[in-house]
């Protein structure tokens, strides 16, 4: 079993809400947040983030991969806590329980561009993109963060590797 599937559920799990579109939905998000946490948060999403650029392979490196996931998990908690959800946010990272969050509060706390980007590289509607956000994110920010804090590369790498 993957990070993914420790953080999401595998597709076959029944206790992840939206099926199997969750893990390709976050996948989404996290790339997009962290092409644009990465590239200094350019309001031009670079061309692996956008929906007509073709995939290519870079032989990526677990480290590389993490410093991704970092960089998206990062850029991602930036958004919320800059748009007034950072009670929700430390309650996801910290221990104890997680404070819920409205699709309403998603679209906010991320975005008009961001929600059409993962629309657009998902082919679903914005309201099904945030509804099934504001059922996994909490738990999936909760599972990348065990600890109650921000994961090191070096833990991350050791979790995609």
């Amino acid at each position: 079993m993957g990070l993914l599937d420790n953080v999401f559920g595998s597709e076959s799990s029944s206790g992840v809400p939206g099926g199997n579109v969750t893990k390709p939905l976050m996948i989404a998000l996290l790339a997009l947040l962290a092409s644009r946490y990465l590239s200094g948060g350019s309001k031009e999403p670079p061309a692996a983030a956008r929906p007509d650029a073709a995939p290519t392979s870079t032989g990526s490196t677990p480290d590389a991969n993490a410093g991704t996931i970092l960089g998206g998990l990062g850029g991602l908690l930036k958004q919320f806590q800059q748009n007034g959800f950072g009670d929700a946010v430390n309650s996801w990272i910290n221990t104890g329980p997680n404070k819920a969050v409205a699709p309403g509060q998603i679209s906010e706390a991320l975005g008009p561009e961001v929600i059409d980007m993962l629309s657009q590289r998902t082919g679903l509607p914005k309201d099904q993109i945030v509804q099934i956000l504001s059922q996994v994110l909490p738990n999936a920010v909760d599972q990348l963060t065990p600890d109650g804090r921000m994961p090191t590369q070096q833990e991350i790498a050791r979790l995609v590797g």
